[in-house]
């Protein structure tokens, strides 16, 4: 590189790289030049160049590049493949970067204020009680999936068991079936011991109650927090798996408790 190509160009490179957020293409049309000259410019002055992903988020937000999702639908088909290979790539990993991973989240749950944690509770308070009332994003899931494979499906349906105020997460009346999605507050001492002895207690009783009253129950146990598409469509032909088996040949008494491992 020669050193009247330096002492001419320096200043505006420089300026233009780091002020005016152009990328290495650009300036070298500017002047006239290649993208590499002006790389390798760069790097003789000492400038940091900016990584590809930097790079890329300069040119979006100068509108120089359009954000190649925003605005733009995904097909269905689309959605399904992402889900899918995020789902792969968290079942896959490697157990040392799993760990790594948990041990980043604890020391950032380590580093919070006080107050930044009690908030967090709070949301998750407010998300336990919301689901509650509203239903869970997996029962919801589920719910749609049944409807529109064409089966009747009462959401949250109380009433089954005379002066009782139990309700079942979801409920098949042409074949007399609840269905209950436990989340992992019904396997693990997620809020302590004792609420989850309650837990365990409460859910005998009521698959009790109802196998007695002539009912099937199907319980989807399902361990993670964060459930995946991918795994929300698992559960979803393993429920209607179950309800095709049902529809059938309806399970003697001692059949009635179906358990589906999420």
């Amino acid at each position: 590189m020669s050193s009247q190509f330096l002492e001419k160009y320096r200043e505006y490179i420089i300026q233009q790289y780091t002020k005016e957020k152009k990328s290495t293409y650009e300036i070298a049309q500017d002047i006239g030049t290649y993208p590499n000259k002006i790389r390798r410019t760069l790097n003789t002055l000492g400038v940091d160049l900016r990584d590809r992903s930097t790079a890329q988020t300069v040119a979006i937000e100068s509108g120089r590049h359009e954000h190649p999702t925003r605005g733009k639908k995904r097909t269905e088909a689309e959605k399904i493949a992402i889900s899918d290979g995020m789902s792969n790539f968290w079942e896959n990993m490697e157990d040392d970067e799993r760990e790594r991973r948990s041990q980043i989240s604890k020391e950032q749950w380590a580093s919070m204020s006080e107050e930044d944690k009690a908030n967090l509770r709070k949301l998750a308070a407010d998300a336990v009680r919301k689901a509650g009332k509203e239903g869970s994003k997996i029962e919801k899931f589920v719910y749609k999936g049944l409807t529109e494979a064409g089966r009747e499906v009462i959401f949250h349906k109380k009433g089954l068991v005379p002066n009782d105020k139990m309700e079942v997460d979801l409920f098949v009346p042409g074949l007399n079936t609840a269905i209950e999605i436990d989340g992992p507050a019904h396997f693990l001492p997620i809020w302590g011991e004792a609420t989850l002895q309650r837990h365990i207690r409460s859910d005998a009783q009521k698959s009790g109650l109802l196998i007695n009253r002539g009912f099937v129950i199907v319980r989807v146990k399902n361990l993670v927090k964060n459930i995946s598409n991918k795994r929300m469509r698992d559960i979803l032909t393993q429920i209607s798996a179950e309800l095709d088996k049902i529809e059938e040949k309806f399970p003697p008494l001692t059949k009635r408790l179906i358990e589906i491992e999420a």
